[in-house]
């Protein structure tokens, strides 16, 4: 019994002990935990969004802009220049910004061309009848057919032939005491293409030819037929239109805007269409000195020798020429990504770091010439200075709701609230909303169709299809930062597509149409709202040469904004999946 007391109080103590030890953890660690957050708050008295730096309130919560919790504004970073806008490295991240050290390099620029094999003009002859009188017999009917240098192609009657071949045979026989009048007679002959071997056969044979041969000048194909059996030619009139096809000319279309790039001498890559699996190299030989004033291109010539007749004439040709920009010194470049253009400005984003914190500043560059995927900076930038490359329009957006120097304020303007309408940075959005868009994106390529075909008609009926698909847009299913970027983009797409249904004429329309591909391009970057590949295209000769991009589904050039005058300028300047 005494055993079971001592075990039962054993038991007892320890439970105590364990209870006491339970509650300091729990309470004392708590009260330890509150008074640590009370400091904080005290300390700091600012809380602030990770995303948004620009939400500051003196309590917790959730930002106003995107839900996000509120976290404690630590400390302010007096390094930070008060014209820069600051960003956490979660808020980059989340931005999906990325930067690069900008470098000196070798101005190099791909030019991409298409073209023509076309026959070469300097081995194009016709071929003549040079005797006057009726064809009797054609040995060539159809055009194509090959025929080799001395070969019969036809054979004539002419009386007049006839009457000088008599006149030879009669010389011939008082050619010994009247060699002059043999003679005549011969070159009588000799003047109608009559060959001494045919004249010494007439002779040897004592007897008139009634039907003549015509013997083939060259070798080549017959590429357009101009007589028929029984026509009575004159002396001189053609027969035959003939082309060597031994060797050809590849003629590439050279965009005016290109022509500073290109000499004769430079080499050209290049495939065939009709020879898939074949890659070609030659040398311009030839650039036209004028431009064609309906295409606005100039012909570069490159002569191939095509002894096996593999080129045909009209194929056509695909060819890429590697440039290098005159210059002996290096050249600063940046990728097209990190530079926003305003029409009139261009500006780039440059990272500043410091032991605490890291911030983007705007900055104002001149523009060099393009080289494809990147710009040549004049002014503005310098060797080792990190710039922003990706996730600039994010940067922008905070910028401008920080009141900080942007794209469209350069010298700032005051702090705006969260409820203000404003770019955001880039997101996701739902399923649901990207098939909402869908029918957005289908008319917008049915406008783009049309526009290349100068259909006006069509173009407005797809702008008021396009307006009708964005009106049944659920604006419920964009939430947070999708809510305030697609009430921008419907409201901006909304008054193009509304100018664009009463534009008087296709080139009215045109400019609407650079406005609402604009939009299109920034909400598909933002967004990622089509399911499929989309390609960026630019023509560098649109709005008066300053540019202007669109969308289409296929990698191929087809120019909305100049139609059948110039159908295949542009580049593809980006892919968006």
């Amino acid at each position: 019994m005494k055993k079971l007391q001592k075990h039962v109080l054993i038991i007892s103590i320890g439970m105590l002990f364990t209870g006491l030890l339970v509650g300091y953890l729990i309470f004392g660690s708590s009260t330890s935990q509150d008074e640590h957050n009370h400091d904080l708050t005290e300390v700091n008295g600012v809380w602030t969004c990770s995303m948004h730096p620009q939400i500051k309130q003196n309590e917790p919560g959730s930002c106003p802009i995107c839900g996000m919790d509120l976290i404690p504004l630590e400390s302010d970073d007096e390094s930070i220049d008060p014209l820069a806008i600051s960003m956490s490295p979660t808020a980059m991240q989340l931005a999906n910004v990325q930067t690069a050290i900008v470098g000196n390099s070798r101005a190099n620029k791909s030019v991409k061309l298409s073209g023509k094999v076309q026959a070469d003009e300097r081995l194009n002859y016709t071929q003549t009848s040079h005797i006057p009188g009726r064809i009797e017999e054609l040995k060539v009917n159809f055009t194509g057919e090959f025929i080799r240098k001395g070969q019969v192609i036809a054979s004539i009657y002419s009386p007049e032939l006839t009457t000088a071949q008599n006149e030879l045979l009669q010389a011939a026989k008082i050619q010994g005491s009247q060699p002059e009048l043999f003679q005549a007679a011969k070159n009588k002959l000799k003047n109608w293409k009559v060959s001494d071997a045919q004249i010494s056969e007439i002779i040897s044979n004592n007897t008139v030819l009634r039907n003549f041969p015509i013997r083939a000048n060259v070798s080549g194909y017959v590429t357009e037929k101009l007589a028929n059996l029984g026509d009575h030619l004159m002396q001189g009139q053609a027969i035959y239109e003939v082309a060597d096809l031994s060797r050809v000319w590849v003629l590439f279309d050279i965009y005016e805007t290109d022509l500073s790039w290109i000499e004769v001498g430079d080499e050209i890559e290049y495939s065939i269409q009709s020879l898939p699996g074949e890659t070609f190299t030659g040398k311009i030989s030839y650039i036209d000195p004028l431009i064609d004033p309906a295409s606005r291109v100039a012909k570069a010539r490159i002569e191939v020798s095509n002894p096996k007749g593999k080129f045909k004439p009209e194929m056509f040709a695909s060819g890429t020429f590697k440039a290098a920009l005159n210059s002996n010194t290096a050249t600063l470049s940046v990728p097209k990504s990190a530079v926003l253009w305003t029409g009139k400005r261009s500006v780039v984003y440059v990272k500043n770091t410091s032991e605490n914190s890291i911030s983007f500043k705007l900055r104002e560059v001149t523009l060099g010439p393009s080289l494809g995927d990147t710009y040549v900076i004049e002014e503005g930038l310098q060797g080792g200075e990190e710039i922003a490359i990706n996730g600039t329009f994010s940067i922008d957006a905070a910028a401008q709701l920080a009141g900080k120097p942007s794209m469209m304020s350069p010298n700032g303007n005051e702090v705006m609230s969260a409820s203000q309408n404003s770019s955001v940075s880039s997101i996701s959005i739902s399923k649901e909303a990207k098939n909402d868009l869908k029918p957005v994106y289908e008319n917008y390529l049915k406008l783009k169709d049309a526009l290349t075909k100068d259909e006006l008609n069509d173009s407005k009926e797809a702008a008021k299809s396009m307006e009708e698909s964005i009106n049944k847009v659920s604006m419920a299913l964009f939430t947070g930062d999708a809510h305030t970027l697609w009430m921008t983009f419907e409201g901006n797409l909304k008054k193009s597509l509304t100018a664009a249904k009463t534009a008087k004429n296709i080139d009215e329309l045109r400019k609407y149409f650079q406005n609402i591909s604009n939009e299109m391009v920034r909400m598909t970057e933002q967004f990622h709202a089509y399911s499929g590949t989309l390609y960026v295209q630019h023509c560098p000769m649109a709005d008066s040469n300053k540019g202007a991009d669109w969308l289409s589904l296929d990698q191929n050039i087809v120019n909305p904004y100049f139609g059948k005058a110039m159908l295949t300028c542009g580049e593809v300047t980006k892919t968006l999946n």
